[in-house]
């Protein structure tokens, strides 16, 4: 959430803004209705003043009749006061709601774009595999050993439903305690954070309320994660942490969970487009800085891809485009992961910065070293999800006698060195 008073002092960045992420914002409504919200929140500060000063009164009233005309004074400052409460209670629901849609300001280095396909290619790494032979999909090679059986999660689950069994279910907790290892070894705590949560928590992200579609919610209102940075995140809200522990580095750990409402008919085979799915996600806290924060980006984003190397799999780094931001980022990275069966890159990791877009919301904050309290800046990035890893592994790493050789990395992790 951004600050009104930078909104009100920097209206046409802000207006900029929510063209480049290609969002219909309200801006200039929003600026009546706090031009009434402060009126009204003037008004009642001016006479919540008199009403003090007319009780202060009452006491020392030197006759019955003052008395009486204070008490009266009092009853209507009351009545007034009360009314303009009122008043106020509805423009702040509307304030609120439009403060809610205003996005963040992207870095100037966003390229401008309406949607996935104008991301600009940073980087490719590794070599894509020429086959001497015709190569399967990791569906076939899944159902060929007995990895994978999708008939039965459609049974269970429905739409998009799965079970991993044997070596689909052995080769996911090796990429798990993997990673585990591998991004602790960076310095990160693990966390096992809940999976269902409060709206606020939503909200806190920006996951809410322009992605309402896609979260599952209970019969009691709360919410199924679709990542484990929105229960993370809320780790420290309302308080002031220690300056001391900066930067604060969580490895969270979580089923996930996505309607995937727009994606129908969209990826319906095999394991690219699930409705759950388990996932290791980087977040951080830092100072608010915004040099910090983009090298902490960098790094956050560089973690996945070095994680990604040493499984050997080929990638490309994309810099997202202003129309595929999210409401709160100020820039992003995808790391795109090379998918021989269908001779295309698909996305494995995001990675962004919000500043403190994030925990003005969550009221996240700290103390300076000169007493200031301010809020702090934060970042996510994608350690790795399950099973879509699968994918690329699966069809990266066939061989030609059907068998799918395992990354050295992950042998000791998964008990053999192939399948099949």
């Amino acid at each position: 959430m951004l600050d009104i008073k930078f909104i009100r002092e920097n209206l046409d960045v802000v207006k900029m803004a929510v063209a480049k992420k290609k969002m219909t914002v309200d801006l200039d409504k929003l600026i009546k209705v706090d031009d009434s919200r402060r009126e009204v929140m003037s008004r009642l500060e001016t006479k919540r003043a008199e009403q003090n000063k007319v009780s202060d009164g009452i006491p020392s009233a030197t006759d019955q009749m003052t008395r009486e005309n204070l008490i009266a004074e009092m009853q209507t400052l009351k009545a007034e006061i009360q009314k303009d409460e009122e008043a106020l209670r509805s423009i702040m629901e509307e304030w609120q709601a439009l403060m809610l849609q205003v996005p963040n300001i992207p870095d100037m280095s966003v390229p401008d774009g309406n949607s996935d396909a104008d991301n600009e290619e940073i980087k490719t790494w590794g070599e894509k595999n020429h086959f001497n032979f015709e190569p399967k999909d990791h569906v076939e090679l899944m159902n060929k050993h007995g990895m994978v059986d999708f008939e039965r999660g459609s049974k269970v689950h429905g739409f998009r439903g799965y079970y991993l069994l044997g070596d689909g279910a052995r080769l996911s907790w090796a990429i798990w305690n993997y990673a585990n290892d591998f991004f602790q070894d960076k310095g990160f705590v693990p966390v096992l954070p809940p999976s269902i949560v409060r709206k606020a928590n939503l909200y806190g992200t920006g996951h809410l309320p322009n992605e309402a579609d896609d979260v599952y919610k209970t019969q009691d209102e709360d919410y199924l994660i679709g990542t484990s940075e929105v229960s993370v995140m809320g780790y420290y809200s309302d308080e002031i942490i220690d300056k001391s522990l900066f930067p604060v580095k969580f490895l969270g750990f979580s089923p996930c969970y996505r309607r995937e409402a727009g994606s129908h008919g969209k990826d319906t085979r095999g394991l690219i487009r699930v409705h759950e799915f388990y996932k290791l996600e980087q977040v951080m806290l830092c100072e608010a800085s915004h040099q910090v924060s983009v090298e902490f980006h960098e790094w956050l984003n560089r973690n996945t891809e070095e994680f990604i190397e040493s499984l050997g799999i080929p990638y490309r780094t994309v810099l997202n485009c202003g129309g595929d931001l999210g409401q709160g980022q100020v820039k992003k990275y995808d790391i795109e992961l090379w998918v021989p069966g269908e001779k295309t890159y698909r996305e494995i990791s995001s990675a962004s910065y919000f500043h403190d877009f994030q925990t003005r919301r969550f009221n996240i904050r700290y103390r300076e070293e000169d007493g200031k309290i301010r809020y702090a800046h934060s970042l996510n990035c994608t350690a790795i999800p399950t099973p879509r890893i699968l994918v690329s592994l699966m069809e990266n790493f066939q061989q030609a006698d059907g068998t799918i050789k395992i990354p050295e990395v992950l042998q000791k992790y998964f008990g053999k060195e192939q399948i099949g």
